[in-house]
């Protein structure tokens, strides 16, 4: 994941910050959907990486892991539509404006 934010960040925030797109939501958006990826297949480290842990299989962990899925998909679509969500807290404290 910390080489696809030190690529990916230099190439797409200009282009965000010129859509008028916040670089905090940015950012926060674009984490939330690395760590999705980190989860989901077929690249997935974090799923071979517990399946190797608990001497299971790919096959037999997805399938209980579909509600998750779905949950992790909901979230990142409503932070993504809501920038309140990924802002509201830094605002309100006063952290920016």
């Amino acid at each position: 994941m910390t080489p696809a934010v030190l690529i990916f960040t230099p190439i797409f925030l200009p282009i965000v910050v010129l859509m008028g797109i916040s670089p905090l939501h940015f950012g926060i958006m674009m984490i939330l959907n690395l760590c999705v990826g980190l989860c989901t297949p077929p690249v997935g480290s974090v799923l071979f990486v517990g399946c190797s842990i608990g001497k299971t299989s790919i096959a037999a962990i997805i399938r209980p892991l579909i509600p998750m899925y779905f949950a992790m998909f909901v979230v990142l679509g409503l932070v993504t539509a809501f920038p309140i969500l990924s802002e509201g807290l830094p605002r309100l404290l006063g952290l920016i404006d």
